[in-house]
């Protein structure tokens, strides 16, 4: 994230509620972040452990689907949101949304579950992807800068594979078909 963000930059970060990365995104000193998630609890607690910080946060609880901002978005964060997104028109709603916010020369960072990731976290379903097939849903408005996969070992020691992207919003969007 930080080599296409500087402190200055707005940041939405989607699922922030149980997320680490608002609070280290406040102590390397960002000081306008849009905290997204469905959940008020989440945010609550969130709000809690930020303590002062708190006030560089905007607390926003929204379906990631329908989230509104008040002005354009440098940054956009997304760790395990959208593979829970498994209809076409859900996914559809999600990209018009960033297409919407994303400011021409932002970016987003997104990490999903890799197509060699498990079928389902926490008991509900989910999408798989791989770098050439989200670099595809984003075709449109955004190029795909840089790309990897990962494991992420959970708290019970099992790996899931994610694939991590990061696109680039161009000044003048690709003509729909």
């Amino acid at each position: 994230m930080r080599r296409v963000s500087v402190p200055a930059s707005r940041v939405a970060v989607m699922g922030a509620g149980a997320s680490a990365l608002v609070l280290d995104l406040v102590q390397h000193g960002y000081r306008s972040i849009d905290a997204v998630d469905l959940s008020a609890a989440a945010l609550a607690q969130l709000r809690s452990r930020l303590g002062e910080g708190a006030s560089a946060v905007r607390f926003v609880c929204a379906d990631v689907r329908e989230v509104c901002f008040d002005g354009p978005i440098d940054l956009w964060h997304d760790r395990a949101t959208f593979h829970f997104l498994t209809t076409a028109a859900d996914r559809a709603a999600y990209v018009a949304r960033v297409g919407e916010a994303v400011a021409p020369g932002g970016h987003v960072v997104m990490a999903t579950f890799s197509e060699h990731g498990p079928e389902q976290c926490s008991g509900l379903p989910v999408a798989r992807y791989s770098a050439a097939a989200l670099a595809a849903m984003f075709a449109q408005q955004f190029d795909l800068m840089h790309s990897f996969e990962l494991d992420h070992i959970t708290p019970w020691g099992t790996p899931q594979s994610f694939t991590h992207v990061l696109l680039h919003r161009r000044r003048d969007p690709i003509a729909a078909p």
